[in-house]
């Protein structure tokens, strides 16, 4: 965690991420409890989620105004291609057809809204809509390490890695870097916070 804007963010924004933790589908992956089908349609949700954030963190390479910015996106969308192969490595176990997903509604609000966020905004704006995604499984992960059971250990496992903490941090660099702490710079954060716990809530109700 930095000591700039992304950690000024992610303190206001606290109420979101502990009703993140204690949500039943986060609840359910701790203990093992989940249905396994609830796990399986977020996988295809999450991938498709996953392509859309690559692509944000893509327009914001193409638009970087300097090298330390570019080379921080390129890892960070290096990054993304590494989650979705593990995304694939569940999707062949259970057997699901990630091209044949078609989003829900709370995939698609969020996937817009990162989008429109990365064609229309400064990099400042699109760190602070896609900084959420990253630190909050990072806390997730790092919560859930050591006390889950069951067959989702793996998925804690990957976000307690310190590979992504590691990748979280650079995003919020990039975040300290370009951002400021004006009103369009909180909004944004707030609504990713907000669609994660939407996407969560779309999950654990199937």
């Amino acid at each position: 965690m930095t000591t700039g804007p992304a950690a000024r963010l992610w303190a206001a924004n606290a109420d979101l991420a502990n009703a993140a933790l204690t949500s039943p589908f986060v609840a359910g992956i701790a203990d093992g409890t989940l249905p396994r089908e609830r796990f399986t349609g977020y996988v295809a949700q999450d991938a498709f989620f996953l392509e859309a954030f690559a692509r944000a963190y893509a327009l914001g390479l193409a638009r970087s105004s300097d090298r330390p910015t570019l080379e921080a996106f390129a890892d960070l969308l290096a990054g993304v291609r590494e989650e979705l192969r593990l995304h694939d490595g569940y999707a062949r176990r259970e057997g699901i057809d990630l091209a044949a997903v078609e989003p829900v509604p709370a995939t698609l609000a969020y996937t817009d809204f990162l989008l429109a966020t990365a064609s229309l905004e400064g990099p400042g704006v699109l760190c602070a809509a896609m900084t959420p995604c990253m630190r909050l499984y990072a806390f997730l992960g790092r919560s859930l390490a050591g006390r889950s059971a069951g067959p989702y250990v793996d998925w804690v496992t990957a976000y307690a890695d310190p590979a992504f903490e590691e990748l979280a941090v650079r995003l919020e660099l990039l975040l300290d870097r370009h951002a400021d702490d004006g009103p369009g710079v909180a909004r944004a954060y707030r609504r990713a916070m907000t669609l994660e716990l939407a996407f969560f809530d779309a999950a654990w109700r199937g």
